[in-house]
């Protein structure tokens, strides 16, 4: 009896001591998987990652409660590599790790599968609409190329919050050709996803809508990186693509056929903070009739315009000092200011009498500057008829201003204005629609400055285009650029003009100017000085990211042809590439970083 009653304490005792090593081993696991939610694209694998503790045994994977998972959900190995099923729409799995050791002890984690991207054509032949859903907050780019290295992105674009479709529009590729592209998704606060890979085949303008142009790069040399922007005058029989974009081979990448009149001249295209272009078109003479100013997407697509009557109907209805006023139209250069406003230039005419020398009465043509706000409403105008001499009109008069560029100064939030008919660029007091509209300083023949480092009056600059800023500051001492294309350039004290009788022929140059507002003196920096070429309307000229300066040339009215030069800040200048327009005048023709803000190709 005794014996019997020792064997069943034996017993319990060994299976009390079996239950006790249970709970050591199984009883203080704990496992963990990271990371808790990541993000895979279809067809695509994801590493999870568990930790166990208390255990050499490790875990066993399941997806949505299956072990290793299924075609339709999604598979994971032994290793914690889950492979997401080649899905359409966006979907979400619950990824498993279980204890080995004890099956109680688990952790979960999500897999958010992301569905491939869709590409699709635009009403731009070499543009593709890329279009991809991220199911929660993330930044999207795309990248491209003519193989799967790619080489070339869009900027990025940001998702609804929680998520939405981002659609992103490829720009930048040549025509006739087969690209290769995918999304690249940055979760916030999480895993970046790559799209699988897509092709798209480009098409191309219809051969006699666009320009003839060749590029040549100097041997040795390297131009500045980037894409060439180009505003042409129109052919008077064929419509043509009026605003491009190629490379530095000269090969088309974007272009803008505008649904204008043939003979349209789009004057000038600038790309906006928002990706568009802002374009103005309008016939060639006078100044502003049938303008239109548009907003174009890189999809070709028009998202806002203004025609002249527009206008006109805007500043009928306007509050503003001075608005209530016609105008012929707007032309020449638009100013697009951080705030989101624009400064336009319209010409409108006045019927004037008693000016020296001319009839009585004599229809003039003058600018006005006018603001409009981020609804398109006019908010401030400001006319030269206010602040100039009218009997001051040393070129083409009745033609008075011919107000061909207009800049806005950040540092002092005025504005730095262009007339080509006067010789001048002024600086106006405008102060964000708050200042009193005064000129400031006039730069250029009988103006404000003392000239350096030139003669006057044969340095100043005449006729010129383009007038900018190449540098960040705009106030106090700063730099400023331009086309000085010329005309009627004054010789000498006598007031001889060239090309008179007599007198040297006209020639174009590209100064670049340091300002003293204070001391009230120009020091000329550097000039090329294109003799014996000369530019008789058109250009312009900036400097690049690389200090090489960029100008344009336009030939003469009876030969149609342009030329854009990048040129070192030598002395003598050396052409380090140059581009050939056949049968079209480039307005202006100057280097982008590339087709998104941002974005530096």
């Amino acid at each position: 009896m005794a014996h019997s009653v020792s064997v069943r304490s034996l017993t319990v005792l060994f299976f009390l001591s079996v239950l006790a090593g249970c709970a050591s081993s199984g009883g203080d696991i704990t496992v963990s998987v990271a990371p808790q939610t990541a993000f895979v694209g279809a067809g695509q694998t994801v590493q999870f990652t568990p930790t166990v503790t208390e255990s050499m045994r490790g875990v066993v994977w399941s997806v949505n409660g299956v072990a290793g998972g299924t075609s339709t959900t999604g598979t994971i190995d032994a290793n914690g590599n889950y492979s997401a099923p080649n899905v359409m729409q966006n979907t979400s799995v619950t990824i498993t790790a279980t204890s080995v050791s004890n099956k109680r002890k688990t952790a979960s984690a999500t897999a958010s599968v992301v569905a491939p991207g869709v590409v699709t054509t635009t009403n731009e032949p070499q543009v593709a609409q890329y279009t991809i859903n991220p199911p929660a907050d993330a930044n999207v780019s795309i990248e491209f190329g003519t193989d799967t290295s790619y080489g070339l992105t869009t900027w990025m674009q940001a998702a609804p919050t929680g998520g939405g479709a981002v659609s992103i529009y490829v720009a930048g590729m040549r025509a006739n050709t087969l690209y290769h592209m995918r999304a690249v998704i940055q979760f916030t606060g999480s895993n970046t996803v790559d799209d699988s890979d897509h092709t798209f085949t480009t098409s191309a303008f219809p051969a006699n809508e666009i320009p003839s142009v060749t590029a040549t790069t100097t041997p040795g040399m390297t131009p500045q990186s980037g894409v060439e922007l180009l505003d042409v005058f129109e052919s008077a029989q064929t419509p043509q693509v009026g605003v491009e974009v190629t490379d530095l081979s000269g090969n088309i990448l974007w272009g803008y056929l505008a649904n204008s009149p043939a003979g349209y001249i789009a004057d000038p295209a600038k790309l906006m903070p928002n990706g568009h272009f802002l374009i103005q078109f309008g016939a060639s003479q006078p100044d502003g009739v049938d303008s239109e100013l548009e907003e174009v997407d890189l999809g070709g697509n028009v998202i806002w315009q203004m025609t002249a009557a527009d206008l006109n109907q805007a500043l009928a209805s306007a509050t503003c000092a001075g608005c209530n006023i016609t105008v012929v139209g707007t032309h020449h250069d638009v100013a697009i200011l951080p705030n989101g406003h624009l400064i336009l230039i319209a010409a409108q005419q006045q019927s004037l009498s008693g000016l020296i020398g001319e009839p009585s009465p004599i229809t003039v043509t003058g600018d006005v500057l006018i603001d409009l706000d981020q609804n398109h409403k006019p908010v401030w105008l400001w006319s030269e008829f206010d602040h100039l001499d009218v009997n001051r009109h040393p070129m083409s008069f009745p033609d008075w201003t011919h107000t061909n560029s207009v800049v806005y100064s950040p540092d002092d939030h005025d504005l730095i204005v262009s007339m080509r008919h006067q010789d001048w660029v002024i600086k106006v007091d405008y102060d964000d629609g708050q200042g009193t509209g005064n000129i400031l300083w006039k730069l250029g023949y009988q103006g404000d400055f003392t000239l350096i480092n030139g003669t006057d009056p044969v340095d100043w600059q005449y006729a010129q285009h383009d007038a900018n800023l190449p540098t960040a500051n705009s106030s106090g001492s700063f730099r400023l650029m331009m086309f000085d294309n010329g005309n009627n350039r004054v010789l000498d004290s006598d007031g001889d003009i060239c090309g008179a009788t007599g007198q040297p022929t006209c020639y174009s140059r590209v100064p670049i100017y340091t300002l003293d507002e204070s001391a009230k003196t120009a020091t000329i920096d550097w000039v090329d000085n294109l003799s014996p070429v000369f530019s008789t309307f058109g250009g312009n000229a900036r400097l690049l990211a690389n200090g090489n300066v960029e100008f344009d040339e336009c030939g003469p009215f009876s030969t149609p042809g342009s030329v854009i030069f990048e040129v070192t800040q030598a002395t003598p200048a050396q052409t380090v590439w140059q581009m050939q327009i056949a049968g079209l005048w480039a307005y202006r023709g100057y280097r982008m970083p590339s087709l998104y803000p941002g974005v530096q190709w």
